[in-house]
């Protein structure tokens, strides 16, 4: 079953209208028809099983059937900041977070980050992030799109990642696996969970210390983990431990 997004505009009591670019993907990509079921979210993570109706020139009308569906949303909220990386890296990184349940993106600038990004730069990431966003979402059918957040300097992303309720920072230098387990058990039942990613060049040593005093430093096992490959990996830990609620 397909997945579409829409806002509170597009819901009405009994159908839905779909607009915008979907409704060319609908009609010339997917071939959809009335009668196919369709399965639509709005940006608040509400779902509604629905039946198209009627296929327009620049809309798709779809009648609601069953309202707030099972979400696939995790019990908390997990933050992902995530320290720019170069290449295609950060994209590979967005897909897979919203895959695996993100809430939130946060792109930072760090002391060993590689890439700069200028004001112009940044706008046409951050719009080409989102899209991703929104792409990954569907496939994986999320009730809800990840925000891609403006990119932050260091300082005020850890002032950010401090205000939920944990926050980890896998760490190349920090040794032993017992640490990971007793840091990893103490979010389940958390609301909101910040997760720490150097970039290619790793933490600065001040950066780790800024975060040691209110954060878990974490180790992610004795191999070097490139940076997209250890948010996967941190975000998957995560995950698991939240869908255990």
């Amino acid at each position: 079953m397909y997945q579409f997004f829409v806002t509170e505009e597009q819901i009405g009591r009994e159908f839905i209208t779909i607009t915008g670019g979907d409704v060319k993907h609908i009609k010339n990509v997917l071939r959809m028809r009335p009668g196919e079921t369709i399965r639509v979210s709005n940006q608040k993570g509400q779902d509604y099983f629905c039946k198209i109706s009627e296929v327009g020139e620049n809309f798709v009308q779809a009648d609601i059937l069953e309202t707030g569906a099972a979400t696939t949303e995790l019990p908390g909220k997990i933050y992902l900041f995530q320290g720019i990386p170069k290449g295609d890296r950060m994209e590979h990184v967005i897909e897979k977070a919203v895959e695996l349940g993100v809430y939130e993106i946060i792109p930072v600038r760090m002391r060993y980050c590689v890439v700069k990004l200028d004001d112009k730069k940044q706008q046409a990431k951050l719009k080409k992030w989102q899209a991703l966003a929104m792409a990954a979402a569907k496939q994986s059918k999320r009730s809800l799109v990840p925000n891609i957040h403006p990119v932050m300097s260091y300082k005020e992303a850890i002032a950010y990642a401090f205000q939920s309720e944990a926050c980890l920072i896998p760490y190349e230098n920090e040794n032993g696996m017992e640490g990971t387990k007793a840091a990893l058990k103490k979010i389940r039942g958390k609301e909101s969970v910040s997760i720490l990613i150097g970039p290619e060049g790793g933490f600065a040593p001040e950066e780790i210390e800024a975060v040691k005093s209110r954060g878990e430093v974490i180790s992610l096992g004795k191999r070097i983990l490139r940076t997209d490959t250890a948010a996967i990996t941190a975000m998957s830990m995560v995950m698991m431990e939240m869908e255990m609620q």
